[in-house]
C-alpha cells in the first residue's frame, strides 16, 4: 500500500512553503513571496505611490501655508489637508470597489495614477490655494479608484492562498515602514537644497521648494502609472474560481460578475447579497465596525487620558510609542499565532482581547499599567487588522473582493472620522474630579467612560464577530487555545486518527476498513494515509541507493519520508475539514525502533515532533491484540510484548486521546468494535454521522 490511497481534492497552497514547513521564519517566508516577479514589481509600484502619499501630506501643508497669509488660516492648513484628504474615502471607495470588480484592475489602476499626477501638477501652476484643496480632494479620490484595484489583485499574482498573509505584511511594512522614513528624508534634503548649495531665494519661483516637492511627487504617480501599464501586466488576471470559502451564495453572486459583466447598480445589489448571505464576511464587517469605534475613541480621547494620569508632559508621547510597538508586535506575530489559531477565531478574539484591555486602560491609576495596557490593546489591534485583510484577500472570491476591500476601507474612515468627532462631545459631558488610588492621585474625566465604553463595545461586538465568522462550532475555543499555549499546530476543521498496533497487518487491513466505512457515513472526505516505513518506495530508494542498514539512518530517513507525508498531505487534507485515517502515524513506529533497534525512546519522539510539527492525532485507536497469536512474523514473540507493552503505556499516560480496542478474535468482529470507538467520538465532536439506524445497516 502506498502513502496515500486516496487523496481528497484540497485548496491550492495548502503545502508548506519551506523544510520546517508552517514553522519557517518570516524572512524566509518573506523571500519567497518577493521571489515571484509580479508581486515584487507590485510592492515596488506600492513603494513610490506610499512615498508619494507621504510627501503630498508634507508638500502640500507648506504649500498652503506659504498660499495664505492669515495666520488662523495657516494654523488651519494641515488640518484643510487631512479633510480634503479624507472626505473621499467616505465617498468615493464603494465606487472604487465597483470598478475594481467590474473592468481590468490595471487599466484602473494606470487611470488613477495619470489623475493623481495630473491633478497634483495642476496645484503647482495654478498656485491658489482653494484649488489646493479641491486638486487634493480629486488626488485622494482617484487614489480610491486605485486601492480596491490594488488590494484585490495582490492574491492574483501569489502561489499560494497562504502567502496571502506575507504579502500584507509586506504592504504594511513598505506603506508604514519604508516608505515613511523615504519620504521624511526626501522632504527635508529637497527643503534644505536651496541653503545647502547658495541658491537664490527665487530660484524656484515665488512657492520656493513647496512647488518643487508638489512637482515631484506628480512625477512619482507618473512612474507609478507607467510601471503598472508595462511591467505589472499580471494585475489583468482574474480567477473567476471560489476561493477558501466555498459557500453556494457566493457562487451565486460572484458568476454574474465574470460572465455576465452586470452594470453599477447590479454590483452593488450583488454586495449586499453577498454579505448578508456569506457569515465569514458578515461577522467581519461587524468585528471591524466595532473595532474601528473603539479606535476612534482611543483617538480622540487620547490626549485629555495622558493628563488624566498626572505623570507629566511626556506621557502622550510615551502612550503613542507603545500603541505602534503594540501594533508591530500584533503585526508581526499574527502569522505565527495563525498557524495555530484559524483565522476566523483569531480575528474575533483579538477583537475581545483589544477590547479588555481598552476597559483595563480606562481603569488604570498608573502611567506603568496604562503602558502596559495600550500596547496591549495595540498588538490585538494589529492582529485584527492583518487578520482581517488577510481574510479578505485568501478567502473572499476574486469577483467580489475590490468591492468588499472598498467596503472595509470606507467604514473604517466613516466609523473613526465619526467617532474622533463625536468623543470630543461625550468628554465634555463629563465633570473633572481628582481621587487617590493606591498613594497615586489621577484625575477622573470623560475620556475614562468614553474608553471604558469604547472597550465594553469592543468586546461585545468581537464576540458578535466571533459567533458569525467561526467555522468549528463542534471543537471548543479552549482546546485552539490550548494548541497555541503549547505551541502546536492549528487545524481549522479536520480530524486526525491514527490506527497503532504491534504489527503493519492489523493496522493496515483495520485503517482501510475504517476509512471505507466513514465514507460511507460522513459528509465529510476522507483520506487514508499509511506509514511510510512500511513499503514506500520513496523509502525504499532513499534506504536502497544510500545503503542505509544503521537502525539510527533509517529512522532518519523513515523521518524525512514522513514530514513530506505530513506536509504534501495530511495538513491539507486536515486543514480542507477532511477527516485523516492515518495507519501508524507516530506510536507504532517509534515503539518498533525503540524495543526491536534499542533506540533512545526520548530521542526518536523529538525526532517524530520534528518531523511531523508537532502534529498529534485527535484520536489513537490502538488495537491491542495477543501479541503469540501474530508469530511467525517479521517480528518474534518477545519482540511483539516488548512492542504492545510500551503502546499499551502510551495509552495509559493519556487516556483522553486513546482507545484502546480488543483486536483478538474474528477480523469483522475487530472492526465492528473499530467503528463502535470511532463513532462514539465523532459523535462527542459532532461531525455530522448519518442516522444511527442508517449507519448500522452499513
Amino acid at each position: 500500500m502506498g502513502p496515500i490511497s486516496e487523496v481528497v481534492h484540497v485548496q491550492p497552497g495548502a503545502e508548506s512553503e519551506a523544510p520546517g514547513g508552517r514553522g519557517a521564519s518570516t524572512i524566509y517566508r518573506a523571500r519567497r513571496v518577493l521571489a515571484i516577479r509580479p508581486f515584487r514589481r507590485l510592492w515596488g509600484v506600492t513603494y513610490l505611490c506610499s512615498v508619494a502619499d507621504w510627501l503630498t501630506i508634507l508638500g502640500l501643508t507648506s504649500l498652503a501655508t506659504q498660499l495664505t497669509n492669515n495666520y488662523t488660516a495657516q494654523n488651519f492648513a494641515f488640518t484643510g489637508v487631512l479633510l480634503s484628504a479624507l472626505l473621499p474615502g467616505l465617498i468615493f471607495a464603494p465606487l472604487g470597489g465597483l470598478l475594481a470588480d467590474r473592468f481590468d484592475r490595471r487599466k484602473v489602476m494606470f487611470v488613477a495614477d495619470l489623475f493623481r499626477c495630473g491633478f497634483l501638477l495642476s496645484v503647482a501652476f495654478v498656485g491658489t490655494w482653494w484649488w489646493l484643496y479641491i486638486a487634493n480632494f480629486l488626488t485622494s479620490a482617484s487614489a480610491m479608484m486605485w486601492i480596491p484595484s490594488k488590494e484585490a489583485a495582490v492574491p492574483n499574482l501569489l502561489k499560494r492562498p497562504d502567502q496571502v498573509e506575507t504579502a500584507n505584511q509586506l504592504g504594511l511594512v513598505m506603506t508604514y515602514g519604508l516608505a515613511t522614513v523615504t519620504a521624511g528624508g526626501l522632504y527635508a534634503i529637497v527643503t534644505r537644497i536651496a541653503a545647502s548649495v547658495g541658491l537664490p531665494s527665487g530660484f524656484f519661483g515665488e512657492l520656493g521648494v513647496a512647488k518643487v516637492i508638489v512637482v515631484l511627487i506628480a512625477l512619482l504617480y507618473l512612474a507609478s502609472a507607467v510601471l503598472v501599464l508595462t511591467r505589472v501586466k499580471e494585475l489583468s488576471i482574474r480567477k473567476p474560481k471560489m476561493a477558501a470559502v466555498a459557500h453556494e451564495q457566493a457562487e451565486k453572486v460572484a458568476k454574474p460578475v465574470t460572465e455576465e459583466a452586470p452594470g453599477l447598480g447590479a454590483l452593488i445589489k450583488d454586495a449586499g447579497k453577498y454579505i448578508k448571505s456569506t457569515p465569514l464576511v458578515r461577522g467581519l464587517l461587524i468585528g471591524a465596525a466595532g473595532a474601528f469605534a473603539a479606535g476612534g475613541a482611543v483617538v480622540g480621547s487620547a490626549k485629555t487620558y495622558s493628563a488624566s494620569l498626572n505623570a507629566g508632559d511626556s506621557t502622550w508621547g510615551l502612550l503613542v510609542v507603545a500603541v505602534f510597538i503594540g501594533l508591530a508586535t500584533g503585526m508581526g506575530g499574527a502569522p505565527k499565532l495563525a498557524r495555530r489559531l484559524p483565522h476566523d477565531r483569531l480575528f474575533g478574539i483579538s477583537i475581545v482581547l483589544a477590547g479588555l484591555a481598552l476597559i483595563l486602560v480606562a481603569l488604570s491609576p498608573h502611567l506603568t499599567v496604562s503602558l502596559v495596557a495600550v500596547a496591549i490593546v495595540g498588538a490585538c489591534a494589529g492582529a485584527a487588522f492583518l487578520t482581517g485583510v488577510t481574510i479578505i484577500g485568501s478567502q473572499v472570491e476574486d469577483a467580489i473582493r475590490g468591492r468588499i476591500n472598498a467596503i472595509y476601507q470606507s467604514m473604517m474612515k466613516i466609523i473613526v472620522f465619526g467617532s474622533v468627532s463625536v468623543v470630543p462631545l461625550l468628554i465634555g459631558l463629563t465633570q473633572a474630579r481628582r481621587v487617590t488610588v493606591w498613594g497615586n492621585e489621577i484625575i477622573i474625566d470623560g475620556t475614562r467612560p468614553v474608553m471604558l465604553g469604547g472597550g465594553a463595545l469592543a468586546a461585545i461586538v468581537g464576540v458578535v464577530a466571533y459567533r458569525q465568522m467561526d467555522s468549528r462550532r463542534s471543537e471548543p475555543i479552549m482546546a485552539d487555545l490550548r494548541n497555541a499555549i503549547r505551541r502546536r499546530p492549528r487545524r481549522v476543521n479536520g480530524l486526525l486518527i491514527a490506527l497503532e498496533g504491534t504489527t503493519a497487518a492489523d493496522t493496515a487491513e483495520q485503517a482501510t476498513k475504517l476509512a471505507e466505512w466513514l465514507r460511507s457515513v460522513s459528509p465529510r472526505p476522507v483520506v487514508l494515509a499509511a506509514d511510510p516505513a512500511l513499503d514506500d518506495a520513496r523509502l525504499a530508494t532513499i534506504i536502497g541507493n544510500a545503503s542505509l542498514s544503521g537502525a539510527r539512518a533509517q529512522a532518519l530517513a523513515a523521518a524525512a519520508v514522513r514530514a513530506d507525508l505530513v506536509e504534501r498531505n495530511v495538513q491539507p487534507a486536515l486543514d480542507g475539514g477532511a477527516i485523516v485515517v492515518m495507519e501508524r502515524f507516530v506510536d507504532s513506529p517509534l515503539a518498533h525502533l525503540s524495543a526491536v533497534a534499542g533506540l533512545d525512546a526520548k530521542e526518536l519522539e523529538g525526532l517524530a515532533d520534528w518531523a511531523t510539527g508537532r502534529l498529534r492525532p485527535d484520536v489513537t485507536v490502538l488495537l491491542d491484540a495477543d501479541p503469540g497469536a501474530n508469530a511467525p512474523g517479521p517480528l518474534s514473540v518477545e519482540e511483539q510484548w516488548r512492542v504492545q507493552t510500551l503502546l499499551s503505556e502510551m495509552a495509559a499516560a493519556d487516556p483522553d486521546h486513546y482507545v484502546v480496542v480488543d483486536a483478538d478474535g474474528p477480523e469483522d468482529e475487530v472492526t465492528g468494535r473499530v467503528r463502535t470507538a470511532v463513532r462514539a467520538v465523532l459523535a462527542q465532536r459532532k461531525l455530522g454521522l448519518a442516522p444511527l439506524a442508517e449507519v448500522e445497516a452499513r
